[in-house]
């Protein structure tokens, strides 16, 4: 039996974050909104017929900045100061023998007819912009949902106060305003890097963001056009 399968490439997201830095950690932490665009080959409205019908979705889709030759059984998350060892499968590590990711993100609208075919408006996305899905499947909260689930190590979210400057704030357009600040409250800083003083920066809608963080208190230092 061979060990290997052949998968295709459906869509790709579309989203404000060209680099992996300030991305949310996890789907569903930030309003981010995104867009899905299929590639030519299943621009068929046809495939989705139904799907306004649920408010959530499933995405699979890969790691596509993560590919690497060869697997560790280990892995060193940031949440744990990247320095402890956990297992991969204990993990949502990037670094997987299968560079699968999986998120749930809510389904704002669907839009048929556009230059690039149909296409799905969502929030709530923790993927870079051209990340490579395999999939999408409806979300079902009767079975999907486990309100009581354990979680583990990764049980608590990291988060800040944010200070943004009114002057700052507005050189963005109005609707990407609240997104970067949910963005920035989650601490997007690597879980290992907490250097007082540090000046860090990610792009985000066309924009350079740069910021400080001293204590529980991130403070946006700057935003200008890239």
């Amino acid at each position: 039996m061979s060990q290997t399968v052949e998968m295709h490439i459906i869509a790709r997201i579309r989203s404000d974050f060209p680099t992996k830095f300030g991305i949310p950690r996890q789907s569903g932490l930030a309003d981010v909104p995104a867009r899905i665009v299929f590639e030519p080959e299943y621009r068929n409205a046809d495939a989705l017929r139904g799907i306004e019908g649920f408010s959530h979705l499933w995405l699979i889709w890969q790691f596509s900045a993560a590919v690497r030759d060869g697997w560790s059984p280990t892995v060193r998350p940031p949440k744990l100061g990247g320095n402890k060892r956990i297992g991969v499968f204990a993990t949502r590590s990037p670094f997987r023998p299968n560079e699968i990711g999986l998120s749930s993100v809510r389904l704002d609208r669907v839009e048929l007819n556009t230059p690039d075919g149909p296409v799905l408006h969502i929030s709530g996305a923790d993927l870079m912009d051209g990340t490579p899905i395999f999939d999408i499947k409806p979300y079902l909260a009767y079975t999907d949902s486990h309100p009581e689930a354990r979680g583990g190590f990764a049980l608590t979210t990291d988060a800040v106060r944010v200070d943004c400057p009114a002057q700052l704030l507005e050189k963005l357009p109005e609707e990407r305003r609240q997104t970067l600040l949910n963005v920035l409250a989650q601490d997007p800083r690597p879980g290992y890097q907490h250097e007082a003083g540090r000046v860090y920066g990610f792009p985000f809608a066309g924009f350079e963001v740069k910021f400080t963080v001293e204590g529980d208190l991130l403070t946006v230092r700057q935003i200008e056009s890239r």
